[in-house]
């Protein structure tokens, strides 16, 4: 189980939050993203969702997991936004150098178990194909029976350029 532990980083983190609620102006926001958009994306910190795509605070949902997948929380995420507040376009991202595609599920769940002594039935998702996965991850998306009927894109960021690529 995990201790809490106060870092310097936690910390920054609270002054942080000092410094940006002295200038907060978004109190008036509606919950519903304005432009009508959810993003589905990889976790990755080389990735931000909001500058690669040029969002501004209030634009869209922005839901991210460990390799951008499409899992049952992701999909309750996208259900929520699209049958709740009105989204009607899904865009997902994955990117090049993802850290998914470097280790196998068993191999690292075998290692944690005998570092903590619990087995856990936990699912980490990796992959050895990014474009393949990318699509699989569009098509569970699309066939969910609560997703709606929308565009739904699949684009690859290329970290090495900032390109982002659209694959489905």
């Amino acid at each position: 189980m995990a201790t809490q532990i106060s870092s310097a980083e936690y910390a920054r983190a609270l002054a942080e939050n000092v410094r940006y609620a002295a200038q907060f102006d978004q109190s008036a926001l509606p919950a519903p993203p304005g432009r009508k958009l959810a993003v589905l994306a990889c976790m990755d910190s080389r990735l931000t969702v909001e500058d690669v795509l040029g969002l501004r605070t209030g634009d869209a949902h922005i839901i991210r997991n460990a390799g951008g997948l499409a899992t049952d929380d992701a999909i309750r995420s996208l259900v929520i936004s699209q049958q709740l507040l009105g989204t009607e376009e899904v865009i997902v991202i994955e990117h090049t150098g993802c850290g998914m595609l470097t280790f196998r599920d068993d191999e690292v769940r075998r290692d944690i178990a005998a570092r903590t002594g619990a087995d856990v039935d936990l699912p980490l998702g990796a992959f050895d194909d990014l474009e393949a996965n990318l699509r699989a991850q569009v098509a569970r998306i699309r066939s969910h029976p609560w997703i709606m009927d929308v565009p739904i894109h699949g684009l690859v960021y290329e970290v090495e350029t900032g390109r982002l690529r659209e694959v489905a």
